[in-house]
């Protein structure tokens, strides 16, 4: 890199970027920028070597500046004083050939000065003006210098002898500084190499956090992860240990809720069954028989939906199945019964599903809308943008805007309810959560012309998977 400037000027800079607006510079940054955690450090631990080797060189350069002007002030003086010397003593008749080899092996030229010559100053650079300040010192405050002469660039200092006054003129190669390439590739190899460990520290510490993220990912859908490793800094294995611990307190909390629910589950079905046959046996009026049996039954109904609720998949293992043929299961044993169960099936891929669980969960559809609907019950099936959709629609009141998603909560009921009114209000909570633990969707929407949807939304596994 040369401390001088070019030998012509430089173009003045394009205005093409003029109309570039800040908030348009800042949306077009905003579209680029990764959003991972790994290429952001590595991006900003990039930009911070290049700063810091740029800031290096800057200081680099400031403190050698007086340094190098002495240097070139030296060389150009020493010229120009072996030139007037060589020129005052040799022969009249062998000036020329000492100038021819002067300019042939240095390659300095001898002009003299002429009155209409066109002469280029030293541009305005502080190393420049201190080394002008130096040869002025040296040869005098007349000495004049510049960086072009009559369009021939170079470097140019006037001298005189007698009453004649010359011009000498050095290469800029002899004052250049030249960088060895091998410096450059050695300046190359230390940003690779910088960029290289920047790399692989970000990438120690966004690995165990991909790990959390996917393990806390499994969490909200109802999954017991597998323990994330505790590796890495002493920050993220904490915090890794940490997370470990919980997801088993987590599963500790979940197997007693669901002991604890079974074992009020035992104890209270067994005095409903001693009441179901008391019922049978008192010999009362059919229409209060029918009614406490009703209302054991409904007793018997809402334990059992505590249980499902309780579970997260019942140690149940995913198989390939079609959501299809389970909605066609339920929708033939529904008919079986007499129930009011239309069904319109378009075949489904298999996927990964926890069957029981699915059954379930449809069934409880059918049998809310049957409940609280009345009338024509329709549950229908297709394949749509590489998920498998299950909807069940009927004519009942609906529910009120902005509820459908409280209506997925636990123990939400409603008046004039959808959910299990006089129930747990579990029966959607249900349906809820076994569709997230398969990584679905679970929607509700009020059908145009009156009544709900309740819409089941499973991806379908890739088909490598299926084969």
């Amino acid at each position: 890199m040369s401390s001088l400037p070019p030998a012509l000027p430089s173009a003045p800079a394009s205005k093409a970027d003029a109309g570039a607006t800040p908030a348009g510079r800042s949306a077009a940054t905003s579209e680029f920028l990764p959003r991972s955690l790994l290429w952001r450090t590595f991006l900003l631990l990039a930009a911070l070597v290049l700063v810091t080797t740029a800031a290096w060189f800057l200081i680099f350069r400031a403190y050698e500046a007086e340094p190098r002007a002495r240097a070139i002030s030296q060389n150009l003086v020493s010229v120009v004083n072996l030139t007037r010397l060589a020129l005052v003593t040799a022969h009249p008749e062998r000036r020329r050939e000492l100038l021819d080899q002067l300019s042939e092996r240095e390659g300095i030229q001898v002009y003299l000065a002429a009155p209409d010559e066109r002469v280029e100053p030293l541009p305005d650079i502080p190393m420049l003006q201190l080394m002008s300040a130096y040869v002025r010192l040296e040869l005098g405050d007349d000495t004049k210098l510049a960086i072009a002469r009559d369009g021939v660039p170079g470097m140019w200092v006037s001298f005189g002898i007698a009453d004649d006054d010359y011009w000498v003129r050095i290469p800029r190669e002899r004052l250049e500084r030249r960088i060895a390439l091998q410096w450059v590739m050695w300046g190359v190899l230390a940003l690779v190499l910088s960029l290289v460990a920047a790399y692989f520290i970000v990438s120690r510490v966004s690995r165990p956090l991909k790990a959390l993220a996917a393990a806390a990912s499994s969490i909200g859908r109802g999954q017991l992860p597998e323990p994330v490793p505790e590796i890495g800094p002493a920050e993220i294995e904490t915090l890794s240990r940490a997370f470990n611990q919980m997801t088993r307190d987590l599963s500790r909390i979940d197997q007693d809720r669901a002991l604890i629910l079974a074992g009020v589950s035992h104890d209270l079905r067994t005095p409903l069954a001693r009441l179901r046959l008391g019922v049978e046996m008192s010999g009362a009026d059919a229409s209060l028989e029918e009614g406490m049996r009703a209302d054991i039954e409904d007793m018997d109904r809402i334990i059992g939906q505590f249980l499902d609720f309780a579970r997260l998949d019942g140690g149940e293992a995913m198989t390939p199945a079609s959501l299809s043929e389970f909605a066609g299961e339920i929708v033939e044993r529904h008919q079986k019964r007499g129930h009011p169960v239309t069904a319109d099936l378009e075949n489904t891929p298999e996927t990964l599903l926890r069957a029981t669980a699915m059954r379930r969960a449809i069934a409880n559809l059918v049998d809310n809308a049957l409940r609280y609907a009345g009338g024509a019950i329709e549950v229908q099936t297709r394949v749509e943008r590489a998920e498998a959709v299950l909807e069940v629609r009927d004519r009942g009141p609906g529910i009120p805007e902005g509820e459908q998603e409280r209506m997925k909560q636990p123990f939400t009921c409603m008046e004039q309810a959808r959910s299990n009114a006089g129930g747990s209000g579990l029966g959607l909570a249900i349906v809820d959560r076994i569709v997230a633990a398969h990584g679905g969707r679970f929607e509700l929407f009020n059908r145009e012309g009156g009544g709900l949807i309740a819409r089941i939304r499973l991806p379908l596994a890739p088909q490598s998977s299926r084969n």
